[in-house]
């Protein structure tokens, strides 16, 4: 099993910020129809598009696959037909914007602004142009006309006051974030920047008072955290930015960023602060509510924000990999390795950044660029057990089983003699490889070992007990094992479907019948369940029923060599004659492992 790395959050969506984001109205949503038709390219799969509704269809197309450039490109297209519709002019500006494709950008919000005054998107990113070019009284007034729901309105207000602080007007900056009325999770935020504010002023006692607040209300978002102990520590607080950052760092013991803070802190040095600049200051407010957006939703808002304060703050990787994360989670992996890159070798995220890399290669079935990748991490720290073990997780479910076998052991070693119970994934695992590659004591003791860290964990008593079933050995026990694993997961259709092939195989086939059918129920599509369905009702004479089940499991795209088995037993059945006993005998019968447990990618 490959479980995914903790993901530290930036900003968590509680649920009154998560009730907020059902009443954002940032750029429009697509109609539900549109007039024309639009072609297939046959070599990239995006559509051709000649007309005003070729680009449109095209332009949502490209849309539900996210290719937010390619989608931008088309409704500018369509611009050129229509070059007043609000809709089209909304679209274009979003998705280029979500895109990162930000040079271009104020043409089309001024274009939008002059065909409708009120656009949220349109009047943010003029002030947002303004900001960058030292304008702030025009920024600040463009802001004014961004005010939509509650989130953009608490962005334009946090960005507004740091537009204070860059005409020199703290007070004004301090006073603005003072009267800040909203939702009451808008407290957090005006304590946070009303903090970094007073911080980039120098007025250091105000900042620890105002970060003191913020914590007070959630001191779990890593930002925080980060600007609090740095606080503490250059005023010299040297005992309560320890307190602070030791009290993450058991939470989060292995989070780059906190680990690099605390050696500041630890050495009791004086660290520089979170933000130095204005426009790392608003970079904040937008990255955190884009971070935690697209932690909840995968519209293309939270990607607009987190697009905007990366060209606020092009420093901010943390920022970076969220936004990774988020094209890994659309299923866009070349787009997320294509972020990582830019993620600088020095940077304490450049580990997290490379492992993530990896997982998005074997995505893209490179495997032997990610297991180079890995191999440059593990290189720099041979016993980064989080690396080691992605690399054995990758290679395993590639079915390279012998090669993952050696580097779940070093993985092991990397843990040392005091495994957590976390740690029973690595020993199962390398049960796994250790059972595909015949090493069966082995494999036996991993998967003990498996249980002596969690006991009630229902893979591992499946694996462990249809494995003894499978080999004629502790069969009372081994039963009782996958019993026990069901009445656990119940929902599971590879592990009924493990109890089901069990009883076939001990010959209790009218029981066989009943689970596997169960297990089909769960999971109607896969074919070695839909296989062995085939086969129980084979044997309780079923013959016209198990055909049907073997056609299903041939449609249902098996592995090749299962593929030959099934087709043998459609043509010849299981009795009646020594090919079809052949093709049972053949048929795949070990626990369904490495359906249940394909790569997850790592995040940091």
């Amino acid at each position: 099993m490959m479980l995914r790395q903790p993901t530290f959050r930036r900003f968590a969506m509680g649920p009154l910020l998560g009730a907020a984001l059902a009443t954002l109205t940032l750029a429009g949503s697509l109609p539900a129809q549109a007039r024309g038709t639009a072609a297939m390219q046959a070599d990239t799969g995006l559509p051709i598009a000649s007309s005003l509704e070729g680009n449109y269809l095209a332009g949502r197309f490209a849309g539900s696959i996210s290719d937010y450039r390619a989608s931008a490109d088309y409704f500018a297209s369509a611009l050129l037909d229509a070059p007043d519709d609000k809709f089209l002019l909304e679209r274009a500006l979003s998705l280029y914007i979500a895109s990162g494709e930000l040079n271009e950008v104020r043409a089309f919000a001024e274009r939008l602004i002059a065909v409708d005054a009120d656009s949220p998107i349109a009047a943010l990113t003029i002030g947002l142009d303004d900001f960058q070019s030292g304008r702030w009284d025009d920024a600040i007034a463009s802001f004014k006309h961004a005010r939509s729901g509650p989130l953009l309105t608490l962005a334009v207000e946090v960005l507004s006051a740091w537009a204070e602080q860059g005409a020199g007007r703290t007070d004004e900056a301090l006073a603005r974030l003072a009267k800040l009325d909203g939702e009451k999770w808008y407290l957090f935020f005006r304590h946070y920047h009303a903090g970094l504010i007073a911080s980039v002023a120098g007025r250091n006692d105000v900042a620890a008072e105002e970060l003191k607040a913020a914590l007070a209300i959630d001191d779990g978002p890593v930002s925080v955290i980060d600007a609090a102990t740095r606080t503490f520590a250059r005023n010299g607080d040297f005992d309560a930015a320890k307190a602070t950052i030791d009290k993450a760092l058991a939470s989060a013991p292995s989070h780059p960023l906190l680990k690099e803070v605390a050696a500041i802190v630890n050495a009791k040095s004086r660290p520089a602060p979170r933000v130095r600049t204005v426009s790392e200051g608003a970079a904040e407010i937008l990255s955190g509510l884009g971070s935690a957006v697209v932690r909840e939703d995968t519209n293309d808002f939270g990607v607009i924000f987190l697009q905007l304060g990366l060209a606020l703050d092009p420093t901010d990787d943390m920022t970076r990999v969220t936004l990774a994360e988020n094209f890994e989670r659309l299923d866009r992996p070349d787009d997320a390795i294509s972020i990582l890159d830019k993620v600088p070798m020095r940077s304490p995220l450049r580990r997290n950044a490379d492992i993530m890399i990896a997982f998005d290669y074997n995505t893209l079935d490179k495997v032997d660029e990610a297991r180079a990748t890995l191999k440059r991490v593990i290189r720099k720290n041979p016993k980064d057990k989080e690396a080691l073990n992605g690399l054995g997780n990758i290679l395993r479910t590639r079915k390279l089983f012998a090669e993952a076998a050696d580097i779940y052991t070093r993985t092991i070693r990397a843990i040392g003699d005091q495994p957590q119970t976390d740690d029973w994934q690595v020993f199962y695992n390398r049960g796994i490889a250790y059972e595909r590659t015949d090493r069966w004591p082995e494999a036996e003791a991993d998967f003990k070992k498996a249980l002596e860290l969690k006991p009630d964990q229902p893979l591992v008593l499946n694996y462990l007990g249809y494995s003894w079933i499978d080999k004629g050995m502790n069969l009372k026990d081994g039963m009782a094992l996958i019993e026990k694993a069901v009445s656990l997961s119940p929902t599971d259709g590879y592990i009924v479907d493990s109890l089901g092939w069990a009883h076939y195989k001990l010959g209790e086939y009218d029981e066989a019948v009943t689970q596997l059918e169960r297990a089909v129920a769960l999971m109607p599509s896969d074919p070695t369940i839909n296989d062995h369905l085939g086969d129980a009702y084979w044997q309780v004479g079923r013959r016209i029923e198990a055909r049907f089940q073997w056609n299903h499991a041939k449609a249902s795209k098996p592995e090749p060599a299962d593929l030959a088995r099934i087709e043998a037993k459609i043509e010849h059945g299981l009795v009646q004659d020594e090919t079809g006993k052949a093709a049972a005998q053949a048929t795949e019968t070990k626990p369904a492992a490495e359906s249940q447990t394909k790569p997850v990618q790592a995040t940091p």
